[in-house]
């Protein structure tokens, strides 16, 4: 069949689909997606190439960047076509979205409802890290209160689950360690019942890290198929779903993550959908960024020790070599420490100081500010000549005492293989190397990223800083890296796989542009993409007012017009009568709002965060049902994938216009180079980003046909400057009303 036919023929299931489903009208827009989508992968050439044939011309790839309005209907525009297709050609697909709540909303509500009305039958599972899942290892231990025992071989048993959960339990009051022991015991009851499946997100209440932390699955600790309860483990169970499925829902998180690790579809062989795309540059930023401690070492020793005790059960040569490399490692991570805080003295100097002296890491701080944080940033990606050498060793001992692990590993794998009857003992020892292993993959990646010097010709550098913190008694200095450019990233690991892609999300333009999001995802240049814009069905005109405000106090001056803010913003929610939101760029800023709140309208605010946001929204909802007026507000988080339409949010109000000024190290990085390249970081990288969460924010307020809203911005940079004319240019087009406070 050929890629028009495909095409043809995916677009048909997509009609076909529309015109089954009772009371829904086609929309012009969706099916202009749906075409482009259909036709970007018609034309993906998938699967193996012929690596031996040197005159084999590179496989065809197309990419659609797709950004479909609010009310385009994105969901089904790209999950008909993707799925047609994909059963034509003998393929899957791979969804990947933005957070785990936006992929448990298409496996539980969208693509059940799209398989009862496709003809073609299908399959579809949710994808998600195996730390979301229960080790049932882990759990048994320490719901079983399993003390350390000596086996034969004079190794303890459970050193792992007893010793270190016995030294955490001492540190913690005794009533914290009683309940956290009941909740595992009510854990494991779950799961043997039944009434659980093993999945924290399923759990009534989902436990903080530090609880679920000790039982969640790691693949450092894993033995797979040689665990003694594999048979009944929750994430395989799961990963035998994904075999089976025809449609694979990921998160962006897990999507690189686990590239190269045979978790998800090959890339080269499916065609992938990345939904609420704008996150995906934040998302690589944030999984290629390595950080290490350089003062809590204690680790190193303990790794050693269990390295060096199961490395002559299983009759390794290399652990020879443990002993050197583990105390030059530790020995070279604590001169670092040393030459940062003396190096960045100034920066990383504490703001309160205390009474008390101590050494890192081992002793009472001397400093008395509880969680206090400071930052020192490496300008222009170039270490100071004192660091380079003890890091040079760091990296080496880590590389060292790495590759003893590796053989280890092997070694415990090949004794599981070849003695099953002793699998419980032998997946207890690869657990102790696997439950620190990461700790010493990150010393070695920070060390070797941080070494790494800037590309010649005036190439980005890598973003390096260091940070000290107050962390109970102790002072800790840390050493972190990140690469400085998301596109990069994402053109390297991702994108020389993918043959076939769409991505999509209401908000990828920028101020009117794709550029912006192009450059961010490793895209610009690239010939196999197209882009296309498909507007909202919604009458922005006509459904909604946006009412600029303009205050006599200078946004800049943040005491001045926070105040006059304030009570412009009081004047108007006094007039809510429905449902409002309204969102803040700041903390501090929601405090004094909050404070001066009328003792008639305290009543009617509900605060991000004094309640969990799904008893807070089913409590605003609940008001407005019974025609009362609530107000909500809330931060960034709120202003986006919030959904509250009609009455719910007939007035939303923006208090500020929400600038990311790039003041953190990879920002501030990145603005560094961007000026010594005689560019402006504003206008390149603030504008834009400020112009798609400000998108975001406005978006809020107009979500269905029938919706009406005011939408209200307190910042008169949005229509006293050039820079706010553009972001103008990236808002819905609403009625525009301005005024004076």
């Amino acid at each position: 069949m050929s890629a028009q036919d495909w095409a043809a023929q995916a677009l048909q299931s997509f009609d076909t689909v529309v015109q089954s489903t009772t009371g829904f009208r086609g929309r012009p827009g969706q099916r202009r997606m749906a075409e482009q989508v259909a036709h970007a992968f018609s034309l993906a050439q998938l699967g193996k190439v012929d690596e031996d044939d040197d005159n084999a011309a590179p496989p065809q790839r197309a990419i659609a960047v797709v950004q479909a309005g609010t009310g385009v209907g994105k969901s089904l525009a790209y999950s008909v076509p993707a799925i047609a297709m994909a059963i034509s050609r003998g393929t899957r697909v791979l969804i990947s979205t933005a957070t785990v709540a936006l992929q448990e909303q298409l496996v539980t509500k969208d693509l059940p409802a799209l398989a009862a009305h496709m003809s073609q039958p299908f399959k579809f599972a949710l994808a998600k890290g195996r730390g979301r899942y229960i080790c049932k290892l882990k759990l048994e231990r320490l719901a079983g209160g399993v003390e350390a025992s000596t086996g034969e071989d004079g190794v303890p048993d459970d050193d792992l689950f007893a010793e270190e959960e016995a030294a955490e339990r001492a540190k913690r009051p005794r009533h914290e360690s009683e309940a956290r022991m009941k909740f595992y015991i009510s854990m494991a009851d779950a799961l043997a019942s039944g009434s659980w499946d093993g999945d924290r997100d399923t759990l009534d209440t989902p436990p903080e890290p530090e609880v679920w932390s000790p039982v969640g699955a790691e693949a450092a600790s894993c033995t797979g198929k040689h665990c003694p309860v594999f048979s009944q483990c929750t994430y395989y169970e799961r990963r035998k779903e994904l075999v089976a499925a025809q449609v694979i829902v990921a998160n962006h998180d897990l999507l690189l993550s686990s590239l190269g690790a045979r978790l998800l579809p090959e890339l080269d062989n499916c065609l992938l959908v990345i939904d609420e795309a704008h996150h995906l540059p934040g998302t690589a930023l944030s999984q290629f960024e390595s950080e290490a401690d350089l003062s809590r070492l204690t680790w190193i020793d303990k790794l050693a020790s269990r390295a060096l005790r199961i490395g002559q059960l299983v009759e390794v040569e290399e652990i020879a070599d443990i002993p050197n490399h583990s105390a030059r490692l530790r020995t070279t991570l604590q001169d670092t420490a040393r030459l940062v805080t003396d190096i960045y003295a100034e920066q990383l100097r504490a703001p309160k100081p205390g009474a008390n002296a101590g050494r890192f890491g081992n002793s009472p701080s001397r400093y008395s500010a509880p969680n206090a944080m400071t930052r020192a940033r490496v300008q222009g990606g170039r270490l100071p000549p004192e660091l380079i050498e003890p890091l040079s060793q760091a990296a080496h001992h880590a590389e060292g005492f790495l590759t003893a692990l590796r053989a280890i590993s092997k070694a415990l794998r090949s004794e599981m293989k070849e003695k099953p009857d002793e699998a419980r003992r032998l997946s207890t020892l690869y657990s102790q190397i696997g439950a620190l292993a990461p700790r010493l993959e990150a010393v070695h990646s920070t060390a070797t990223l941080l070494l790494q010097d800037p590309p010649e010709g005036g190439g980005a550098p890598a973003a390096k800083w260091f940070t000290l913190e107050v962390d109970g008694d102790y002072i800790v200095v840390k050493a972190h890296a990140s690469p400085l450019l998301p596109g990069n990233t994402l053109r390297n690991h991702l994108w020389s796989a993918v043959r076939g892609a769409v991505l999509t999300s209401a908000t990828l333009t920028s101020c009117g542009q794709f550029d912006f999001f192009l450059r961010e995802s490793g895209l610009h240049g690239d010939a196999a993409v197209t882009t296309l814009e498909v507007p909202s069905p919604f009458d922005y005109a006509l459904q909604g007012t946006f009412v600029a405000t303009e205050t006599n106090a200078d946004p800049r001056d943040a005491q001045a017009f926070t105040a006059e803010m304030v009570d412009a913003l009081l004047s108007d929610l006094a007039m809510v009568e429905s449902g409002a939101l309204v969102l803040f760029t700041s903390r501090d800023q929601m405090r004094q709002a909050v404070d001066a709140l009328p003792t008639a309208m305290r009543s009617l605010v509900l605060v991000q965060n004094t309640l969990p946001r799904q008893q807070l929204l089913a409590r605003h909802r609940e008001r407005v049902a019974e025609g009362q007026a609530s107000i909500i507000f809330g931060m960034q988080s709120f202003g986006e994938g919030l959904d509250l339409p009609g009455p719910l949010c007939e007035s939303l109000f923006i208090t500020k216009l929400p600038f990311a000024p790039p003041d953190d190290p990879v920002g501030e990085a990145r603005a560094e180079w961007l000026r010594g390249s005689g560019r402006d970081p504003f206008s390149e990288l603030v504008v834009p980003a400020t112009a798609i969460r400000l998108a975001q924010w406005a978006g809020r307020a107009i979500r269905t046909e029938e919706d009406r809203a005011h939408v209200y911005c307190y910042d008169k940079r949005l229509v006293r400057t050039g820079y706010g004319q553009r972001l103008l240019q990236g808002l819905p087009p609403f009625t525009l009303e301005r005024r004076s406070v």
